[in-house]
């Protein structure tokens, strides 16, 4: 079957960045007063008698498996007080994030979950709140917050909770980054400060090898160690004071050659999901040639909230100071209307990378939002012979009216322009930056307070430095591939990867065609991959294909396409788990509550493979762990150690209790004796430039060009 990638229309889109608030149901809903706040978030005590409550546990576990994140919060709320009081915790969840999950403990067993058409949910939910039985509800109220509701805390008592989320990994220039968000914007008359306790851990599992883990938020507090060169676990435990930062893990990993990763999902008699995954390489050749930018800075009154302002104007001086001497520059700062620093492009010299310092420095936070004028006044900065780079350091807060002008905007952009998005802080825009961005042939980033400003820096200076590949579209032979995410590929840069979500039918060996445009030349290259008639290694990638069709659809719900597309979005929804301003998650007491309502257990399905699948995987990485360890010490020590020593439990062990109604038990640890797991069973194919079964696709044809058009010889063809 052949896939054509059409352009993608450009949609106003809601933020991924999200916040969740914990609110307990009181008897008498007043106005509310401050408690405390506690670890990683908010914790306000409500109804207006106040009252005291407090976070006893706040851990979160993190897996990285195949280019997917899952992070799972567990929270334990006390109340102190000897009544019932209502409880409010503003909980940030990352940039991108797609909320899977949302349980209570009841009676002291674990109750999952499941997605409900919002209203729906709500109604059942108030139906129960009266008679004061244990509902909980999690829904969306607007682009960027969750209200999740809980009846009400008893006296002295405690309530568990967990939330899972699940998102793709960033990665830039072989860096792969995780933010889990300890900084919290609140709600006014509350301050943001948040103090408590905090256990994290991470396993880090990549199909290449790891050469490097670092935290730039907390350093040598985070404890890492490194089994085995694709695998690393890190950890950290903050006991008392100030968590207001957020957690930032940075992954160095070794890409030497470009290449296709592809990995699949398919359950026992259901279509299958893929994930393909094209990443370039260190082979692509710089470019020997300046570049204008033009660097638009939001110095609006929303930039106050969370130091936001601060952090652009830390992450700006960085990407100033990365600039070549071959390079030109301006800065627009905007807020209602631009300021402009030099009014003309100016070589990025010692002198004129201090003045725009000094420019920067004196910027403060005033004003509404209104991007069209600097924008526009960025184009008039294009000289048909350079080309010309504008990147928009923003939160993306902006009216719904302006957005469709920005939309034009960019379509009406300079032939020679590109346009790059920079997201600063947890409370962004994600989806009108990104869609911004990649509509102008540019990039999105988004940037955390723990960030390595330098690190990014230098980072996007190597991606614009290189030969960019464009107009990518992939053609499947020989399985039959439907439904892909996103419709359209967006450029491919150095150090960022393209990935494309799909469903395929049966299993079966097919032939990938993969097109490009590299410095104006049509590259087409082919390989073999085949895709399994059954896998359950990878059920992440299901609900991350929903999440994508459903952020595709919200944005089409956002610009009139009406009640197809939400009728599609809450199928999907509550298919996958997925909760939006459409769907919401509701918990009842058991499962015979469930039935009254004639509610599906879908999630404790879906969630009872995605643990299983979880839990062998961490088996596997537990093992590889024990061996590295049985290394330490005399050599002839470690082989009687590692004899006589009895079988670690398996890092599953100390997961949150199992529903007891739902999801599977996790799986036994195989005999000693099975085969061996296999290993970067994803690798579909490696472009590697000269050799091998693929042979060059960018580099060596992106090298000739420039060097005959330098010489001004002929233009080679494509192979």
């Amino acid at each position: 079957m052949t896939t054509r990638h059409t352009p993608r229309a450009l949609y106003g889109s809601a933020s991924r960045l999200r916040r969740i608030a914990i609110v307990g149901i009181l008897g008498a809903m007043t106005a509310g007063s401050l408690s405390s706040a506690r670890a990683a978030g908010l914790l306000i005590a409500d109804g207006g008698l106040g009252g005291s409550l407090e976070i006893e546990e706040h851990s979160v576990h993190v897996t990285f498996n195949n280019g997917v994140a899952v992070t799972d919060v567990t929270q334990v709320f006390r109340n102190l007080e000897n009544r019932q009081v209502e409880a409010l915790y503003t909980f940030p969840v990352p940039k991108g994030a797609s909320v899977s999950n949302f349980s209570m403990w009841i009676g002291g067993k674990e109750v999952v979950g499941e997605v409900v058409e919002k209203r729906r949910a709500r109604e059942i939910y108030e139906s129960y709140k009266a008679r004061r039985i244990d509902p909980g509800i999690l829904e969306q109220v607007d682009f960027k917050t969750f209200e999740m509701r809980i009846s009400p805390i008893a006296p002295n008592a405690e309530q568990r909770v967990q939330v899972t989320y699940y998102q793709e990994i960033d990665y830039d220039n072989d860096w792969a980054t995780y933010v889990y968000p300890l900084a919290t914007t609140t709600r006014k008359d509350v301050a943001s400060r948040t103090r408590g306790k905090l256990a994290f851990t991470a396993d880090l599992k990549f199909e290449v090898p790891i050469e490097a883990v670092e935290s730039p938020s907390h350093g040598a507090a985070m404890v890492i160690s490194r089994p085995t060169p694709e695998y690393a676990r890190t950890s950290l435990e903050a006991a008392g004071g100030d968590l207001n930062q957020d957690l930032v893990l940075a992954v160095k990993l070794s890409r030497p050659q470009t290449g296709i990763d592809v990995i699949a999902s398919k359950p026992k008699g259901e279509d299958g999901y893929f994930l393909m995954t094209l990443t370039v390489g260190e082979e692509l050749a710089p470019l020997d040639r300046g570049m204008d930018y033009v660097f638009v800075l939001d110095v609006s009154g929303s930039m106050a909230e969370d130091g936001k302002l601060n952090l652009s104007r830390g992450s700006l001086s960085a990407f100033v100071e990365a600039l070549d001497e071959k390079d030109r520059f301006e800065v627009i700062t905007f807020n209602v209307e631009p300021t402009l620093l030099f009014r003309a492009l100016t070589q990025a010299s010692v002198d004129s990378k201090t003045r725009a310092r000094t420019f920067l420095d004196a910027q403060g936070p005033r004003g509404g939002t209104y991007l069209k004028p600097a924008l526009e006044a960025a184009y008039k900065y294009s000289d048909p012979a350079r080309d010309l780079v504008v990147v928009i350091l923003s939160d993306g807060m902006t009216e719904q009216a302006e957005r469709r002008i920005l939309e034009q905007l960019i379509r009406q952009r300079p032939t020679n322009a590109r346009v790059f998005c920079i997201g600063v802080g947890n409370e962004v825009n994600r989806g009108l930056l990104t869609d911004l961005a990649e509509g102008a042939g540019g990039l999105a980033a988004f940037i955390s307070r723990g960030d390595d400003f330098q690190r990014q820096a230098a980072a996007f200076q190597r991606k614009l430095a290189r030969p960019v590949a464009s107009g990518i579209d992939i053609k499947v032979d020989g399985v039959e591939v439907y439904d892909l995410e996103p419709r359209a590929l967006p450029n491919l840069y150095h150090g960022t990867p393209v990935r494309l979500y799909g469903r395929y039918k049966k299993g079966g060996k097919a032939e990938w065609t993969l097109r490009a445009q590299v410095s104006g030349q049509e590259l087409k290259k082919t390989a073999a991959i085949e895709l399994p008639g059954e896998d359950d290694s990878n059920p992440q990638i299901e609900r991350m294909w929903a999440s994508r069709r459903v952020d595709r659809l919200l944005r089409e719900a956002q610009n009139g396409a009406g009640s197809p597309a939400v009728t599609e979005i809450v199928r999907l929804s509550e298919a996958y788990s997925i909760a939006n301003e459409y769907a919401s998650f509701l918990v009842l007491e058991n499962d015979a509550e469930f039935q009254r309502w004639r509610i599906e257990r879908r999630n404790v399905v879906r969630l009872g493979r995605d643990r299983a699948a979880r839990d062998q995987l961490l088996v596997r990485l537990e093992r590889m762990r024990d061996a590295s360890l049985a290394q330490v010490g005399p050599e002839a020590a470690a082989g009687t150690q590692l004899a006589s020593a009895p079988p670690a439990a398996p890092l599953a062990s100390a997961s949150a209790p199992r529903p007891g109604s739902s999801p599977a038990p996790a799986p036994r640890p195989a005999p000693s004796n099975s085969p061996p797991p296999r290993e970067r069973s994803g690798r579909g194919f490696d472009l590697d430039f000269g050799s091998g079964p693929v042979g060059p696709l960018f580099a060596v044809w992106s090298a000739l060009l420039l060097r005959r058009k330098r010489k001004g010889q002929a233009t080679p063809s494509a192979a």
